[in-house]
């Protein structure tokens, strides 16, 4: 008999330890942030036949998430169904049903198996939330951060599951952009990284593995080239319009550095290399840009104000 209970103990032990190597798959999605980014993801996952919650502080900005969302639907299925109105039709109707919205984050994570974070890039309210939501979501369920420059880490500690805690950087217009970057902490657990790389291919993208460096891979390639671009003009080496049009006929990009730099928004820009510098004082790469820094002061961010580096009507 005694044997017979070591046998049993042993067996549902080894079950128990099998269950809990599996991957977690990914069925429920609650994604906090229904601006550009957190609404982009939202509809690749709701298309993807994910059951999705969106999150954000008032119904007025939700309204305006899910009437954008409906607008890049229908965008989306005259590419996808164009000599099939009425498949696209129902491919619109499948998604926004599985697509519902929330004020009350709290509410709506205790049944959640992945909360994705898209709000301000702020560590101090990011902390604040991760915090928060850690008290009300299942043991299972895994957080990772849309952040595009701080540190997985920082945020992991934040909460009481740093083994369920990963990066997934989208990237902007999110149903165009096939890239997501999956941020691997030394914390986060390889049944966590997995499933986080199986959402991302679930939901039609194509992941890339990164350690939780500045930047992660493209930020950090992109980031320092648009600022030795602005340090090339400030020293009068060239133009800023040939710099552009240099790196658009010799490199082949869709955009010049400063056209770039004018649609990010010159005010994220600074706030990216300026926590990196802090991180890095004596890292070059990361020095701050004199003229970055008054164009933000005077209001001049970019495609969004009207003027950056260049002027827009």
């Amino acid at each position: 008999m005694a044997f017979a209970t070591r046998h049993f103990v042993r067996a549902a032990s080894s079950a128990s330890a099998t269950a809990a190597a599996k991957k977690l798959i990914v069925k429920h999605v609650t994604v906090i942030g229904g601006g550009l980014m957190g609404a982009g993801i939202a509809q690749v996952a709701a298309a993807s036949g994910h059951t999705v919650v969106l999150v954000d502080q008032s119904d007025e900005i939700l309204k305006k998430s899910t009437k954008g969302i409906e607008e890049s639907l229908k965008r989306v299925t005259k590419k996808k169904f164009a000599d099939k109105p009425e498949a696209g039709a129902e491919f619109i109707e499948k998604t926004l049903k599985n697509l519902t919205t929330s004020t009350d984050a709290v509410a709506v994570v205790h049944s959640t198996d992945l909360v994705i974070e898209a709000i301000v890039e702020n560590q101090e309210i990011k902390n604040e939330l991760f915090k928060r939501l850690d008290k009300f979501a299942p043991e299972h369920t895994i957080f990772a951060s849309n952040t595009s420059s701080l540190q997985i880490t920082q945020l992991a500690n934040s909460t009481t599951r740093q083994d369920r805690f990963g990066g997934l950087h989208f990237f902007n217009p999110v149903p165009m952009m096939k890239l997501v970057e999956v941020i691997k902490t030394p914390m986060t657990s390889q049944k966590t990284f997995e499933s986080l790389v199986d959402f991302s291919k679930a939901v039609g993208k194509s992941p890339v593995s990164c350690k939780d460096t500045p930047g992660f891979i493209v930020n950090r390639l992109l980031v320092p080239y648009m600022m030795e671009a602005v340090r090339l003009f400030e020293r009068g080496d060239a133009s800023k319009e040939d710099i552009d049009v240099a790196m658009k006929l010799g490199a082949g990009y869709p955009m010049g550095p400063f056209e770039l730099l004018d649609y990010v928004g010159l005010d994220t820009s600074k706030y990216i290399i300026d926590g990196w510098h802090s991180l890095e004082p004596n890292n070059p790469l990361f020095a701050p840009s004199p003229l970055l820094n008054k164009l933000v002061e005077e209001k001049k961010l970019g495609k969004k104000t009207g003027e950056g580096f260049y002027k827009y009507k």
